[in-house]
């Protein structure tokens, strides 16, 4: 019996032996972890200071002619001639193509017969008003007469100037939809004559930029196809802001000499700004988009502090701030979608 009771003794203290160990370990193993999630995750980062940045911006625009026209008819008629070849240089004041113009030419001739004869009956009534065989009046409306058909030969001119089209400035010629027979009206697009000796560059920018953008400041631009940069100069500021895209319209003027350039493509503009001697530039990398913004990772005795940041021109590899970061901060480069507000970091300076 005292075996019995000696062996019950043994497992009730061998089992509260083990219990005890099982409750020992387990709190020494949450310690443990709980020593782990305060170790210091080792990091990149930068210092940051001040240095003198050419301020460039990177817009789109598009690259427009300098002049540009359609060429239609004034008057409706038979085309009796076409003097130009299509893709051609016309010169200014040059004849593109003739409208018939036999009938308003009969119509002139009839003009001129009534001008004739009322500028006769004019002079005959002159000579009578002077002998007072007539009223002051009769000879008034002998005079209207004249006047009257005189109007009447000019505006028959006018039409028959408007019967042969003219080229309104010196350009290039695009492609005709008329032959000579065909019948046009003013609805009908002959041909579209541009000026491509020089071009216009239109992009548009950001309020913010407004005002540093100055007239007769030279800009480089590229286009699709090509990796020439190209210069123009700004001639022309839109006086308002556009209120539906909070961007200010900018057009600079090219010259195309050597014929490079075409109308209607798209233009990569890089546009100079101000000089900032103090600007504070962060790797792309360091920048965390949020929904208000942007912010950085900066370590402050160790620990992440988030701070939200304003920030302007974009670089290949930079991007500059304009506030929330001054110069000594350490901006965290790398680990900084995997970090948080006052986790503890080891940093290392690049």
């Amino acid at each position: 019996m005292k075996i019995k009771y000696l062996i019950y003794t043994l497992l009730i203290v061998g089992f509260g032996a083990f219990v005890t160990y099982r409750i020992i370990d387990n709190q020494s193993k949450k310690n443990e972890s709980k020593d782990g999630m305060n170790v210091a995750l080792n990091v990149s980062g930068i210092i940051a200071k001040t240095q003198t940045f050419d301020n460039t911006l990177s817009l789109s625009g598009s690259v427009e002619a300098n002049e540009e026209v359609e060429i239609r008819s004034e008057v409706s008629g038979i085309v009796e001639g076409i003097y130009f070849k299509e893709g051609s240089t016309v010169s200014k004041g040059q004849v593109l193509f003739k409208v018939n113009d036999l009938e308003l030419r009969a119509q002139l001739r009839q003009a001129n017969t009534k001008e004739g004869l009322a500028a006769e009956n004019e002079r005959r009534a002159k000579l009578l008003l002077q002998k007072e065989a007539i009223s002051q009046e009769e000879y008034d409306v002998a005079r209207a007469d004249y006047k009257l058909a005189q109007s009447q030969g000019q505006l028959i001119k006018v039409q028959i100037a408007k019967t042969s089209i003219r080229a309104p400035f010196s350009g290039k010629i695009g492609l005709r939809s008329i032959s000579t027979g065909t019948y046009i009206t003013p609805m009908i697009l002959v041909a579209k004559l541009v000026n491509i000796g020089k071009l216009k560059i239109t992009f548009s920018v950001p309020e913010k930029y407004a005002s540093q953008i100055k007239t007769d400041t030279d800009l480089n631009f590229t286009v699709s196809g090509s990796k020439e940069k190209f210069i123009a100069k700004i001639y022309a500021i839109e006086p308002t802001v556009e209120i539906a895209t909070r961007t200010l319209q900018i057009r600079a003027i090219a010259e195309n000499k050597d014929r490079k350039l075409f109308p209607g493509t798209y233009a990569n503009v890089e546009l100079p700004l101000d000089i900032i001697t103090n600007a504070i530039l962060v790797p792309t990398e360091a920048i965390i988009p949020v929904q208000n913004g942007k912010k950085v990772l900066i370590s402050n005795s160790g620990k992440v502090k988030e701070v939200n940041v304003e920030t302007a021109t974009r670089t290949d590899a930079s991007i500059l701030i304009l506030s929330g970061v001054k110069p000594g901060d350490t901006i965290l480069t790398t680990g900084v979608m995997s970090l948080k507000q006052d986790d503890l970091v080891k940093v290392k300076i690049k």
